[in-house]
Formats: structure tokens, C-alpha cells, sequence
């Protein structure tokens, strides 16, 4: 019996189909694959050959070149586009050069001219065989291959990630009033985006840049942050800094997520082009940044402060309907307030929002 890795592989037998118009030939083929463990289907044509491989699946097809009806060729390139694990040796009783190197090119593991010795025969297979199994075994390890450097690649994220969770974690110890707030923001952000069918990788960005708008406080004064009463106007363009230092802090890390940089750059953008750090109107706003706005008041007016107690739903809603078309894209407005009617955004999560800064 030929064995190799490859019965291992294809337990429990080997399967081959021999096809020649002539029934002798055929028969004693047969009988040495058969003899050498292989269980054997027989073809006198191409035609034939295709219609038996429909019905069972070989590992190994030995098929003579000049047939009627579909020539050797012919069924060769017809396997090898349909089942193209199976390995195939050619058998012709023509001896030329370029016939060969036809068959070869064709796909062919392999080359037998008429008449053979029974021992080329076996010969011949194993190598067919041994090619095959290579063939397959340098698949597996390239499916293998990639799907390790997917994991990896996987795994570079979620850490990357974590560094970027590390980073709103610290702001949250700085600033009690922000905890949970970029959370929500991230949350809010994500389904209007989906509402504005923005693809996926977009959506992506939004939550992470909705997860990390206001890392920029970082470097705002304490006194300012935790500042239990209205700001002064020096206190409030230092605060207002943040967007400028976030998106500083974070250009190195999100280099490759562009969007989720332009809503920590420009999350204070008004439509009408009075906002900040840029004074961009309208279109020129990043459509994330516009998105990531209409969030974040959202959830700051919505949240309570030591000073003051959450705007009731109602009021914050016709606030924001106030505000569209100035301080807010109307299209952003409107899809929030979508997303809010169909339940995709759930007011109930309100009564556990915690307390945020502005």
C-alpha cells in the first residue's frame, strides 16, 4: 500500500479514478491502485469522468490524454478548476516535449507515456501524492499564518485600547464628575452614526473618539475642573483648551483612526462657525466631530452637577431642536432624536448617568 501522511489525512482510504476509452488499459490500472489500498472509480471519457467526480470525490485521477468526446486536457483543466485538491497524472502514449510540458502547465502533478512499467506507475503516483500533500500542508500553514497574525493583530489592538481606557481612567480619578460621561458620549455617538449609515470601521472611530473626546482635561487645573459653581471667562478658555491638548495627546496614538482625532480636535465645533479651537462651520466640520457634539450635550445637559440637577428630558430635547442649524447640524439633531423615539437610545439609562464635568 503507498502510504504517507496523506492516508492519515484522507482516512479512511484513498480514492482513485482511472479514465481511458480503453476498457483493458483501464482495468489493469485499476487493478494496481487497488492493489496498493486505493478504492477506484472508472470513466472511459471526460464526460464520464466529470459526472462520477459529482457524485464522489477522489484524491487521485490517472486519465489518458486522447479521449473521445473530452480529451485529456480538456478534463484536466475542468478538475482543476472544480475540485483542485485532487492530484492528477496524464497518460498518453504520446512521448514529445511539449505535450508534456502542455499537461504540466495545465496542472497535471504528473506524466506517464504508453507503455509503462507497473512499477512507474506506482512510482509516479506516490510523487503525485507527495506534491499534493506538500500543496496542501503549505495551505495550512498559510491559513495558519494568517490566521496567527490576525490574533496578533487582534491582540495589538485590544492593548492599544486598553492604553487608550487607561488614559480616560485617569482623567475620570482627576475629574469625579466625569465618570461615565465619555462612556455615554461613546455610546450615544455610536448609534447616530449607524442612524447616518456610516460604514463600520467609522463607527468604530466614533466610539473610540467619543471614548476619549475629553482627555485633553488632563492638563486643565483641578480647581477648574472640580470648581462647584459656574466658570469665570478666564476659567472657561482654560477649560476649553482640552480639545487642543486632547487631540495633541492622542495624535501619536490614533494616527490611523483620523476620525476618532477629529472628534477630540473638534467636538466644541458649532455649525454656525463660532465654536472651538478652529471656528469651522457647517460641512467643514468633521461629520464624526458634528455627531460626537450633539452627544456630548446631550449627556451634559441630561447629567446632574453639585450645582445644579439634570435638565429634564423634554427640555433638553427642545434645547436641542433650538440649537439646530446653529450650534448643531440639523441632520445630527434629527437622527439623535430618531435613535431616542425608536428606543435605539434609552432614556431610562439616564436615571444611572453620574455626574460630569462640563
Amino acid at each position: 500500500m503507498v502510504h504517507t501522511a496523506e492516508t492519515d489525512r484522507l482516512a479512511p482510504a484513498l480514492r482513485c479514478l482511472v479514465v481511458d476509452d480503453e476498457p483493458h488499459l483501464r482495468r489493469v490500472l485499476v487493478r494496481v491502485m487497488q492493489a496498493d489500498g486505493f478504492a477506484c472509480d472508472e470513466a472511459s471519457t471526460g464526460v464520464e469522468a466529470l459526472a462520477s467526480l459529482a457524485r464522489r470525490p477522489v484524491t487521485l485521477l490517472l486519465s489518458d490524454l486522447h479521449m473521445p468526446e473530452m480529451d485529456g486536457i480538456g478534463l484536466l483543466r475542468e478538475v482543476r478548476s472544480r475540485y483542485p485538491d485532487v492530484a492528477v497524472v496524464m497518460i498518453t502514449a504520446v512521448a514529445d516535449v511539449a505535450t508534456a510540458v502542455s499537461c504540466l502547465g495545465a496542472g497535471a502533478m504528473d506524466y506517464l507515456t504508453k507503455p509503462f512499467h507497473i512499477e512507474e506507475v506506482r512510482a509516479r503516483v506516490r510523487q503525485a501524492l507527495d506534491k499534493r500533500r506538500l500543496v496542501l500542508e503549505n495551505r495550512d500553514y498559510q491559513e495558519r499564518l494568517e490566521e496567527r497574525v490576525a490574533a496578533q493583530s487582534h491582540r495589538l489592538e485590544q492593548l492599544f485600547l486598553a492604553s487608550i481606557q487607561s488614559l480616560a481612567d485617569a482623567l475620570e480619578v482627576k475629574d469625579t464628575y466625569t465618570h461615565g460621561h465619555s462612556v455615554r458620549v461613546s455610546q450615544y455617538s455610536s448609534v447616530i452614526a449607524r442612524a447616518l449609515g456610516l460604514e463600520a470601521e467609522d463607527v468604530r472611530q466614533v466610539e473610540i473618539g467619543g471614548r476619549v473626546h475629553d482627555i485633553g482635561k488632563i492638563g486643565v487645573r483641578e480647581s477648574v475642573l472640580n470648581k462647584n459653581g459656574p466658570l469665570t471667562d478666564e476659567e472657561y478658555q482654560h477649560i476649553m483648551t482640552h480639545p487642543m491638548v486632547g487631540w495633541r495627546i492622542l495624535s501619536p496614538l490614533l494616527a490611523d483612526m483620523p476620525k476618532a482625532l477629529n472628534i477630540v480636535r473638534s467636538h466644541h465645533e458649532r455649525f454656525d462657525g463660532r465654536g472651538l479651537p478652529d471656528k469651522l462651520a457647517g460641512a467643514d466640520i468633521p461629520r464624526e466631530a458634528r455627531i460626537a457634539a450633539v452627544a456630548d450635550t446631550f449627556d451634559a445637559m441630561t447629567s446632574a452637577r453639585p450645582y445644579r440637577p439634570g435638565v429634564p428630558l423634554q427640555a433638553t430635547i427642545a434645547e436641542l431642536r433650538r440649537c439646530a442649524g446653529a450650534q448643531f447640524d440639523p441632520e445630527v439633531v434629527d437622527a439623535f432624536l430618531d435613535s431616542l423615539s425608536s428606543g435605539a437610545i434609552d432614556p431610562a439609562t439616564l436615571e444611572s448617568a453620574g455626574p460630569h464635568a462640563p
